[in-house]
């Protein structure tokens, strides 16, 4: 077991502070968040800062989770008094409904005011949640580097988006500590937290613990199996021997079986996946 992951670099306390002097410069706040991933991927601290300001929640790589349950969570959202959307900022899904949104918000701030001014707006999230490439989308150009790796976005930027509107980017935040281990070991499994500080072979087999209990079928039917192990241990040892990860004198490769796991399900191949289901009703989620 993975007990203590926790991942807090001097950046992440900038970060903070760049998101506090902020606020009051901005009309609005889009958190983007993992719908496979929607509790773990969101942190506590961007509530504390952001508090009351109007906020647009954006379930992004939605095509990876499971879809009803991406629309169950946008509900639970919207019942808090969010605005949510799912999106897939790589191909652009859902950018028309985040414009049309965003004009809706504009002008209804600006309805009784003769000067208009332009609507600005801050961009906050964990790492590697999809921030920039949906950066990327509203600008309609590269603006902001991007990376399938946590910790790309290094500093502020200040962007003018396709519609005259201006957005603030801000690097990724993680919190401090993770009060439930299960938080730290999705954003984990997602790809949140860099591979090279983490013990790749031991996070695969959690992963597929998790899987083998709440996904059987989607995990044998990618990798083959006519049932899963006992334990997560012999289950990615006969995945092991399904895909060829073989040393010399018939060893399991744990290292290059946990790598492929990994990769497979953040790349979406063993099939549409959500870590963390929604409660039963939205009243629940504010209860």
């Amino acid at each position: 077991m993975i007990d203590n992951i926790n991942w807090y670099p001097g950046h992440m306390k900038k970060t903070r502070e760049l998101i506090q002097e902020n606020l009051k410069m901005v009309d609005a706040v889009i958190e983007v968040i993992d719908a496979r991933i929607p509790i773990s991927s969101r942190n506590p601290i961007i509530d504390e800062l952001v508090k009351s300001k109007p906020r647009i929640i954006v379930l992004n790589k939605s095509d990876l989770a499971d879809s009803k349950a991406v629309k169950d969570w946008a509900e639970v959202f919207r019942s808090q008094g969010n605005k949510a959307l799912a999106m897939n900022c790589m191909s652009g899904a859902g950018s028309k409904e985040l414009f049309r949104l965003l004009s809706s918000m504009e002008a209804e701030k600006n309805k009784d005011k003769t000067r208009q001014k332009p609507y600005r707006l801050m961009i906050v999230g964990v790492p590697n949640v999809g921030k920039s490439s949906l950066i990327n989308r509203m600008t309609g150009k590269k603006s902001a580097q991007t990376g399938d790796r946590p910790g790309v976005t290094k500093g502020k930027q200040w962007l003018r988006l396709q519609n005259g509107m201006q957005l603030l980017d801000t690097p990724g935040i993680l919190w401090p500590k993770f009060e439930d281990p299960k938080a730290g070991l999705n954003l984990a499994f997602c790809g949140s937290i860099k591979d090279e500080i983490l013990d790749v072979p031991t996070l695969a087999m959690e992963l597929i613990g998790v899987l083998a209990e709440h996904y059987p079928q989607l995990l044998m039917e990618r990798y083959k199996l006519e049932e899963t192990g006992e334990t997560p241990l012999e289950t990615m040892e006969m995945m092991a021997q399904k895909r060829g990860c073989i040393l010399p004198g018939k060893r399991i490769d744990y290292e290059r079986i946990g790598k492929l796991t990994l990769d497979e399900f953040r790349g979406g191949k063993i099939g549409r996946i959500t870590l963390e289901l929604p409660p039963e009703s939205a009243k629940e989620a504010q209860e």
